[in-house]
């Protein structure tokens, strides 16, 4: 830890880890974790497990039956991989919208992030600290920000891109930043 006065700390600059880029010839995270068919695995499998769970099966109630292909095509996209969710759905504007007013709450959020994880153990998807951590901190990020748009006071869907998550730490999100 540095020894220099807090305000010292807080005056240097801040490596944004989101544009930053990963060594030369490493793996996008979508590489690493198989691509769009380890993708539409994880995502047929998860929900099947929702239209079953009783936590989640009443947001899903009405769920497309291309939902699953659309959320893998959106962490492809998240994850480094084609930006197939953009060209084919509107990118990150269309996927706020998807969530606003529907209320979801902290338990059914929590309940989709621990569903999620054990399909990915079930799927097969990698098991390394690194993949789990980085593949774990979008979707408590990304579950987080589903809650906020489906709430009361939602941010402006028009407020970012979709992300792009790499190996490396990202920034917080901030509305104006």
């Amino acid at each position: 830890m540095s020894e220099q006065p807090v305000e010292q700390a807080a005056a240097q600059p801040v490596v944004d880890a989101k544009h930053a880029p990963d060594k030369p010839g490493t793996p996008t995270i979508y590489e690493w974790m198989g691509g769009g068919e380890a993708l539409n695995r994880l995502t047929e499998v998860f929900y099947g497990h929702v239209r079953e769970d009783s936590v989640l099966a009443p947001v899903f109630a009405g769920m497309d039956e291309k939902h699953p292909q659309h959320v893998a095509k959106w962490l492809g996209e998240v994850f480094g991989g084609p930006k197939d969710y953009t060209a084919d759905r509107g990118g990150h504007p269309h996927m706020a919208t998807q969530h606003l007013g529907r209320g979801i709450t902290e338990e059914q959020r929590r309940r989709w992030v621990t569903l999620l994880q054990d399909t990915a153990d079930e799927v097969g998807l990698p098991t390394d600290p690194e993949f789990r951590a980085v593949f774990l901190y979008y979707i408590e990020w990304g579950t987080r920000m589903a809650v906020m748009y489906s709430g009361k006071n939602p941010p402006p869907v028009e407020a970012a891109d979709v992300p792009v998550w790499k190996w490396g730490q990202t920034p917080p999100w901030q509305p104006n930043g």
